[in-house]
Formats: C-alpha cells, sequence, structure tokens
C-alpha cells in the first residue's frame, strides 16, 4: 500500500498483484492525483494505491483531511473522473458515484483484457520485428530507461473503419501495441520507428494526453516530418487493411 498526503508525500510498499506500474512511477501518479483531488475537494487529501478488485473506492472524512483509498486504475484518471471522486468522497454525491461507476466499468474490461493477452504479445511480424525496433529506440534515445512490452496487436474484424489508432500505451501493464497494417512490406521503418517512439513517450507523460513537453519531445524524432507526411498519404490505405 502507498500512502500519500497532497503537499506531503510519504510511501510505504508492499507487494501487490500485477499488472502495476513501477514503483517510481507509482509515486508520481499518485501524488499528482492526491493533489488533483484535493483541489477539487477543497480540503488535504491522504490517498492510499492498491490492487485490491473488492473494493476499488474507499473513503473516510477525518480531521479536516479526506482519506481515499483507490485501485490503481484511478493513477491516470481525466479531469472528470478526479472531480468526481473528490465530489463523491466529500460530498456524498451520487451523480458523481455514477460518474466512477462508468469509468470502472470501462476501464475494468481493459485491464482483463490486457490481462488476457498479456502473457501473448506477438513482437515479429512478418517484416518488422518490433521488440528490435523498441530496444534500438530504447537505446539511443531513452537511455534505455524505458520499461515496457510490445507487440502486434490483433488483427482488426468487422466492417470498413474510418478511423485508425496505430499504436497505443497501456498504463496499467505497460504495454505497447501497434497495429497490424504497419507489418507490410509498403510501410517504412521509419515509419513504424515513429509510432514505436510516439507510444514510448507517453511512459514519460503519463498524466496528459499531449502536454506541449510531449509533442517537443515528440519533434526531436529525427523522421518527424517524413513521417508524418507518409502518415498524411498514405492513410486511406491502412484504413481498408
Amino acid at each position: 500500500m502507498e500512502l500519500f498526503v497532497a503537499g506531503n508525500t510519504a510511501l510505504a510498499a508492499a507487494p501487490v498483484a500485477m499488472p502495476y506500474p513501477a514503483r517510481e512511477e507509482r509515486l508520481v501518479l499518485a501524488d499528482a492525483l492526491a493533489r488533483r483531488i484535493s483541489r477539487h475537494a477543497g480540503v488535504p487529501v491522504r490517498l492510499a494505491v492498491t490492487d485490491n478488485r473488492s473494493t476499488m473506492v474507499s473513503y473516510q472524512r477525518q480531521d479536516r483531511v479526506l482519506a481515499l483509498r483507490l485501485h490503481h486504475m484511478f493513477l491516470d484518471a481525466p479531469d472528470h473522473v478526479v472531480e468526481a471522486l473528490a465530489h463523491y468522497a466529500g460530498k456524498g454525491s451520487r451523480a458523481a458515484g455514477r460518474v466512477i461507476d462508468g469509468f470502472i466499468d470501462e476501464r475494468d474490461q481493459k485491464i482483463r483484457r490486457a490481462r488476457r493477452a498479456g502473457e501473448q504479445l506477438q513482437v515479429q511480424g512478418r517484416h518488422f520485428d518490433l521488440a528490435a525496433i523498441f530496444e534500438e529506440l530504447n537505446r539511443t534515445y531513452f537511455q534505455s530507461g524505458i520499461r515496457a512490452r510490445i507487440g502486434w496487436a490483433r488483427a482488426p474484424k468487422g466492417r470498413r473503419r474510418k478511423t485508425i489508432r496505430l499504436g497505443v500505451y497501456e498504463h496499467q501493464t505497460r504495454e505497447i501495441r501497434i497495429h497490424p497494417s504497419l507489418d507490410g512490406p509498403d510501410v517504412p521503418r521509419f515509419f513504424v520507428e515513429f509510432i514505436v517512439f510516439h507510444e514510448m513517450l507517453h511512459q514519460l507523460f503519463p498524466n496528459a494526453h499531449h502536454p506541449k513537453a510531449f509533442r517537443d519531445r515528440e519533434k526531436a524524432f529525427p523522421k518527424y516530418g517524413i513521417a508524418l507526411e507518409w502518415e498524411k498519404q498514405h492513410l486511406k490505405r491502412l484504413l481498408r487493411r
């Protein structure tokens, strides 16, 4: 269990079940979350982050302090969910409770899918070895500091798509998945590298989608402009796959 008080962070660790963010990442995320909840609640927040799947949210109003115990799925919760946590624990808002329930249902399904698939990540494609690409990028641009698993996502099924996510980073499992439409002889290696590089950056910027610091770091990729242009010219073809 970890304890975080907004404005004064302390850590006491105990073993928990995976998937779970690394200790250092967990500390940063939880401290930020405690501060975000505190701003909405208007009182200091003492936060315990757990892997308890039976009780994902519990709280106690103590002497001028709001004590919360939250499942780690809330570490990167969007602002409207953080606000709901503050209103639910601070004021007992039923509307806020419904927002939290919806977030838990959605995120819990994602965690379960990630857990089931986490043992079966396929790194070797027909044309690209994602493990080799990841290791080279990690060594060159991140001093081998990114800790994540990588693999090809499952081939999509169903009707023709209007949008496509070429890559995704899962904070809970620390897994990167790359869309299989990129595993083709007509896709240049630099573009696959760019998508992997982009998803690796998400481990460094876990609290926001694409903040300015993220975008600035992304532009440091040597073929940033060429990669964006290639995507613009070939996106329709990728959508058809």
